[in-house]
């Protein structure tokens, strides 16, 4: 077993922390939050733990998340997360330090870059690489990252939604906005509080967006019947929602989207532009599970784009892959400490 352990990739998320372990997969998938308490700055829980008391904890108890628009907000936390999360995939009997690959944004400044390396080698790791989200959704979802042929990616995760183009191993062009699935289930308590004097919490407001919620309208819409505190009475209430009043409720932030993605579409150079025509946008993250997501971007750039399969594991799937073929992506690894 030893021999075997000793490289471990993650996806370190706004929203959730996937861990691959070479020859097993994926071994772990937690949302990335901390449950802390206020007195003694100790934490409780981490992970799904964590997760269940959000919205629900005590004065003293606080639920968080450590990071913020895919870079670490909290660096403390973050540290301890990362720690409890090694510990957890190589179980506790392991005291060889591994080889760690942790996923970054492709806006991420070296300043941030710095920050996720040194947090993984005091969480326990022996060297820590960093590798853009873009380049390791394309190894995941299955594309010949080598070839100098151009592959459009559109990331869209939690905190971040990265766009970029790649050709030969390397980014040609790419953005990343802090407009992704947060921003959605933002967006759609905002509504609700506005249309129906409802306070809901952010799990609900994912949960719509999971249950029924579109990219764009339409014909025959979902229904779902929504619970929360009512405004002006502070009583709970109930109140029937559908789609097309969902998919008005987050055209702010799916323009936001678009315009990412058009953005790096203007900044390609031509002959890769071509390429991207023939072979479209390939879509990962968990937030481009958006019904219609594919559609949307469709219509709106001319370009058609497919949903990678298993859009969530895409990169964590790719942290696993350049683990096994350091050397091969050697170019595209940011170094370690």
């Amino acid at each position: 077993m030893a021999l075997f352990s000793k490289k471990l990739g993650i996806d370190l998320g706004t929203t959730s922390v996937l861990v691959f372990l070479p020859g097993k997969g994926i071994v772990l998938n937690e949302p990335s939050v901390v449950a802390v308490s206020e007195e003694d700055n100790r934490i409780l829980a981490i992970g799904s733990e964590a997760k269940d008391m959000i919205g629900k904890t005590p004065e003293n108890i606080m639920a968080y998340r450590p990071m913020k628009d895919g870079v670490i907000a909290d660096y403390k936390t973050t540290e301890a997360m990362l720690r409890y999360y090694i510990g957890k995939s190589l179980g506790k009997w392991n005291i060889i330090r591994p080889d760690v690959l942790i996923s970054v944004p492709a806006g991420v400044t070296s300043t941030e870059r710095r920050a996720v390396i040194e947090a993984a080698v005091k969480a326990g790791a022996r060297n820590a690489y960093v590798v853009k989200e873009p380049i390791l959704a394309a190894i995941g979802a299955g594309i010949p990252i080598h070839e100098p042929v151009g592959y459009m990616i559109v990331d869209i995760g939690g905190g971040t939604t990265d766009v970029a183009v790649i050709s030969l191993g390397g980014i040609v062009a790419s953005t990343s906005v802090k407009c992704a699935g947060n921003r959605i289930d933002a967006a759609i308590a905002d509504y609700i509080k506005k249309t129906f004097n409802l306070a809901i919490g952010d799990k609900t407001a994912e949960d719509i967006k999971i249950q029924i919620g579109s990219a764009i309208p339409m014909d025959e819409e979902l229904s779902m019947a929504i619970k929360g505190r009512d405004y002006v009475l502070g009583l709970p209430r109930s109140v029937e929602i559908k789609t097309n009043e969902i998919v008005k409720a987050i055209g702010r932030e799916l323009r936001e989207m678009i315009k990412a993605i058009k953005d790096v579409l203007q900044e390609t150079p031509p002959e890769l532009s071509s390429d991207i025509i023939d072979r479209g946008i390939i879509m990962t993250g968990g937030s481009s599970q958006l019904r219609n997501m594919p559609e949307l971007v469709f219509r709106r750039t001319g370009v058609k784009a497919t949903l990678a399969k298993d859009p969530i594991y895409c990169v964590v799937r790719g942290t696993g892959i350049a683990l096994d073929h350091l050397d091969t992506y050697k170019k595209s690894i940011i170094a370690k400490r």
